[in-house]
């Protein structure tokens, strides 16, 4: 006998696990992103060293300060919630050699902000509160971005697939962050009880210091001979030459700073040793800053004329430039030279231009969603094949 199928809505329903949860808003959202809070931030600090006496631009700057402090804290939240809801997203990203080097934003992030807390954030919060939170996010970002400096380029060697033609400055990213924290490290120097732990602070930013430097003349001639020999960079990874203003000018803002600081902390040869230091060593690097910025111009100059439209990359016109302000200004202060005090006020209304473009032009994004969405291929580009599977 035939009977009737049973209706399937009244079949019984297969267990059914718990949905998986996603947050689609914060999937893309790589650790890139991190180049806003580091360019908001250097646009404070920056300002606030300016030569000359502006009425309310210290008001302003400490306001572009708490600006990067919301903008961080906002930041880490969603990529706790990246890494939380799309860790297959996260791994491709450490697997990503276009992508990995960018986990050093994440502690100049950090250090940018702690460091203009000192600077800027104690007029609002106090210098006791100041001191806490540039304390926490100094070792915080420290211990950051060594970990960036050595685990980035150990997966590049043994993970990525890496071929010449990819050199980019983009591989400086790690690099760099440990001469944030030299920069930034003197700061706390004084708030130390006198005596050994001013002075191992001190001499543990010179170790970073050099820790960044020798990083970074090893990886530059190889980023330079890319360009010599492999043309120029595609249209969106041009303004990506800015960041080798990174090392140039915040090894000259570091060298200041330990100028700075050493009386009183090392033994008289020493502190007049790094006096002399932040000037000879200072001075050129400052000249090659500037050709190098010449150079970088040029290239974006022709990118612009050949089609080059906005991404997250125009963030490299700000942070790098805001190092060769405050480099700049350690110079001022250390020859005492009126023409590195006209050097400093046109570099940072180059930086201030700078940082409203891509400002303007990333909330546009972000209100469209197009910065948000998914990077879309190139027409008839192959799959990604970024790791290897030996």
């Amino acid at each position: 006998m035939v009977t009737a199928a049973q209706p399937r809505s009244s079949l019984p329903s297969p267990a059914v696990g718990p949905p998986v949860r996603r947050v689609p808003g914060v999937r893309h959202l790589g650790p890139n992103w991190y180049a806003c809070v580091m360019g908001t931030a250097v646009v404070g600090t920056a300002g606030a060293a300016l030569p000359g006496h502006v009425p309310g631009l210290r008001a302003v700057c400490t306001a572009v300060w708490a600006l990067s402090f919301v903008l961080l804290v906002a930041l880490l939240a969603a990529r706790a919630l990246h890494w939380r809801h799309h860790r297959d997203q996260a791994r491709a990203h450490l697997l990503d050699p276009a992508a990995a080097p960018f986990y050093g934003c994440l502690s100049m992030a950090l250090l940018a902000v702690g460091g203009g807390a000192l600077a800027l954030g104690r007029d609002w919060i106090g210098t006791r509160a100041a001191v806490a939170l540039d304390t926490v996010l100094f070792t915080a970002g420290t211990v950051i971005g060594l970990a960036a400096a050595v685990a980035v380029p150990y997966l590049m060697a043994v993970r990525h697939r890496v071929e010449p033609g990819q050199a980019s400055p983009v591989w400086l990213l790690p690099l760099v962050a440990p001469m944030v924290s030299a920069a930034v490290g003197p700061l706390l120097v004084g708030h130390l009880p006198p005596g050994q732990p001013r002075e191992t602070l001190l001499l543990a930013c010179v170790a970073l210091f050099g820790v960044s430097l020798l990083a970074t003349l090893v990886t530059l001639p190889v980023i330079f001979g890319r360009l010599l020999t492999g043309g120029p960079l595609p249209l969106a990874l041009t303004p990506s030459l800015f960041l080798v203003l990174g090392p140039l000018g915040q090894s000259t803002t570091a060298v200041g700073q330990f100028a700075d600081v050493a009386p009183g902390i090392v033994p008289d040869p020493y502190a007049e040793g790094f006096s002399v230091l932040a000037v000879l060593y200072g001075v050129p690097v400052m000249g090659f800053a500037l050709l190098w910025l010449a150079f970088a111009v040029a290239h974006v100059v022709r990118a612009r004329r050949t089609g080059m439209g906005f991404s997250m990359t125009w963030w490299s016109f700000t942070f790098p430039v805001g190092t060769c302000v405050t480099g700049a200004e350690a110079l001022a202060r250390g020859t005492g030279l009126v023409a590195y005090d006209g050097l400093t006020v046109a570099l940072y209304v180059l930086l201030v231009a700078a940082w409203a473009v891509a400002a303007v032009h990333t909330a546009r994004g972000l209100l469209s969603g197009a910065l948000l969405a998914a990077p879309r291929p190139a027409p008839g580009a192959p799959g990604p094949a970024t790791a290897r599977t030996t």
